[in-house]
């Protein structure tokens, strides 16, 4: 029975007849930053207490990745941390654009694309202006 298929019944099309379009890219990007967040702040969070519970030493490894000294923050303390606040940023307004969406606005064409171009201009300059506070703050 599970064979037999109804000529009158349509497939279903899959993702290579569809044209990538920004709202299907902003949908797939907030899962992946969502994602993403979990797991390296899952991660970070557990790193740290394993710093925290092996003592000074340990902890004082932890904290020179993550910390200024002098001025200058490790490479790897930049990566995660632009990394995290553009994931952030993004995750949230993406967030936002869904709630509208859920509320039934904003399903116009030209008005839904244009959200999900503002996504991603807004997470950019929010991340560049959160680091540019943050380091003026720790030179000032």
């Amino acid at each position: 029975m599970a064979n037999v298929r109804n000529a009158a019944r349509p497939l279903s099309p899959h993702l290579s007849i569809w044209k990538w379009g920004p709202s299907m890219t902003v949908s797939i990007v907030h899962r992946v930053t969502g994602s993403g967040m979990a797991t390296v702040g899952t991660i970070l969070f557990v790193w740290w207490l394993v710093a925290a519970a092996s003592g000074p030493v340990g902890y004082a490894a932890f904290l020179d990745l993550f910390t200024l000294k002098s001025g200058a923050l490790n490479i790897a303390g930049y990566v995660f941390g632009i990394g995290l606040t553009l994931s952030f940023f993004q995750h949230m307004a993406s967030g936002v654009r869904h709630l509208f969406l859920d509320a039934g606005a904003n399903f116009e064409l030209g008005g839904n694309k244009r959200t999900a171009y503002v996504t991603f201009a807004f997470s950019v300059i929010a991340t560049a202006a959160f680091w540019i506070y943050l380091l003026e703050k720790s030179n000032g």
